[in-house]
């Protein structure tokens, strides 16, 4: 019998039988872990098992192929903050995204801190404008721990460091201004906050996000994973409205 002893925070659950569900947590040693919830449908259970959620699990397995079962303990309930739909879809495409993306069982301590502190802005900031920018640093990130960062300090063209304001789609790198020129509509935009740590406008934040998503939906969305994509539309989509 294997067990192992964590805090996680929740990012998906699935229905498994009549009364239980398949719950992956993030974790900081151990990355992410999938383990089944016993009467996860009951009333105690179901505010627990919220993603966005900080609890204390128990995973025991006989055999290293066999799903570990889970026991959790609610330590940091972030079920309140469902109420408001920002704050609900900005938690449902963070969590959603980590579980798509990270292979089980492989520690990301960087990516776990800052999902970490991504999930606790979502919930403390006053406004949106104060967890968007965080998005965007975290989106690329986990772009970054999964192989496919994106090279934003020189261009890919001339190797100039300076006036990099666009990103090659194909390449992912950064593009000067005077290496862009004539070809300006073929490249995506690169908000001068991820080069400079500054507190970037809602354009900037954007652009952002446009970036990010492009490569994220390339080499995480696409083929039968396309329709989880569309919760980071809704995402796009409340923000829009917020600000408009």
């Amino acid at each position: 019998m294997t067990v192992i002893r964590t805090d996680g925070i929740i990012c998906t659950t699935r229905d498994h039988g009549e009364h239980g569900c398949v719950v992956r947590l993030f974790t900081p040693d151990n990355g992410l872990m999938a383990g089944y919830a016993r009467g996860a449908k009951s009333r105690t259970k179901r505010p627990v098992l919220m993603p966005a959620n900080l609890v204390s699990a128990e995973f025991r397995s006989r055999t290293a192929d066999q799903l570990a079962s889970v026991e959790m303990e609610l330590r940091e309930s972030r079920a309140p903050y469902y109420e408001e739909p920002l704050a609900a879809a900005a938690f449902g495409w963070a969590t959603l995204l980590t579980a798509t993306v990270l292979p089980e069982e492989q520690a990301y301590a960087r990516l776990y801190s800052a999902f970490s502190a991504l999930l606790d802005a979502i919930a403390s900031a006053p406004s949106a404008r104060g967890w968007s920018a965080a998005l965007v640093r975290y989106e690329l990130l986990l772009l970054a721990e999964m192989g496919f960062g994106l090279d934003l300090h020189q261009c890919v063209a001339s190797g100039a460091e300076e006036e990099l304001i666009y990103v090659s789609p194909k390449s992912g790198g950064a593009v000067s201004r005077y290496s862009a020129q004539g070809r300006e509509h073929l490249l995506l935009p690169l908000p001068d906050f991820l080069l400079s740590g500054d507190t970037p406008g809602w354009d900037q934040i954007f652009d952002g996000l446009k970036l990010t998503g492009h490569f994220i939906e390339r080499h995480f969305f696409d083929g039968y994973r396309a329709d989880s994509y569309m919760a980071r539309q809704m995402l796009l989509d409340r923000l829009k409205r917020a600000v408009a």
